[in-house]
């Protein structure tokens, strides 16, 4: 039923959204003439890499820089990038890969390579699944951009505050039953996550709850302080220069 799911709506979706697909790629190709798409290597089902698609939203060759978090005041963003992130129209062509098996609507977000590996036991289980478009944790740390913002160095920055729970996160989903009701709630916070962030956020919780999140991550989710910094799942210490510490 999941698979059947990601087949209609990938379907559905590419069709309606064409007319926006059509205007966004010729923005995004007339700003510097080059491809409207940015198409990369991520890790995905039992660690098998494979090529993510998305509307590029930086400058050409920005993947070279070897920083791979991206925080909101990131020089390596186009003016026409900072307006498709903030309304995630970026993601709109993993649609294809979502039709062609490599993804799924619903799943943890993959990851590059040199992440993965810093992965914990606990968390590869987020690679025993097809990764997804959006999840829980793409909606609470939708403005993970922000949340990065001003920092020197963003990458270690987001293995310390936001991988723990994100991760905490999609080892909460993945440990569940598989649901398509659940899918479809998702996929509809997602969206209504860029009008009313508040209302998305007291969804994801009710989700959590209903799954099994203890109260220190239902606390992460309300997004009500700012986020500590935590050992990733299956790890006991903090993670300090991108090595993690079992």
């Amino acid at each position: 039923m999941k698979r059947l799911l990601d087949i209609t709506v990938a379907f559905l979706g590419l069709l309606i959204l064409s007319p926006l697909l059509i205007i966004l790629c010729v923005a995004i190709y007339v700003q510097d003439y080059n491809s409207p798409f940015y198409i990369a290597s991520r890790m995905g089902r039992r660690e098998r890499p494979f090529r993510m698609v998305k509307f590029r939203s930086m400058v050409i060759r920005a993947d070279t820089s070897g920083v791979d978090s991206t925080a909101g005041d990131d020089p390596r963003i186009t003016a026409l990038g900072r307006f498709i992130r903030r309304f995630k129209l970026d993601e709109i062509p993993q649609l294809w890969n979502v039709l062609w098996g490599s993804m799924s609507l619903v799943g943890p977000r993959p990851n590059v390579e040199r992440e993965t590996a810093l992965y914990t036991p606990d968390e590869k289980r987020l690679l025993s699944v097809r990764p997804g478009i959006t999840d829980l944790a793409s909606i609470v740390f939708a403005d993970e951009g922000d949340i990065l913002e001003g920092s020197p160095d963003p990458d270690l920055k987001y293995n310390q505050v936001i991988r723990p729970w994100k991760s905490r996160l999609g080892l909460l989903y993945v440990g569940a039953p598989s649901s398509v009701g659940r899918d479809l709630a998702i996929i509809a916070l997602t969206v209504r996550g860029a009008l009313d962030r508040p209302a998305a956020l007291a969804g994801v919780r009710r989700i959590a709850a209903t799954i099994g999140a203890d109260q220190q991550l239902l606390d992460i989710i309300a997004r009500q302080a700012p986020l500590p910094a935590a050992p990733p799942p299956g790890a006991s210490e903090i993670v300090q220069s991108r090595v993690v510490v079992a």
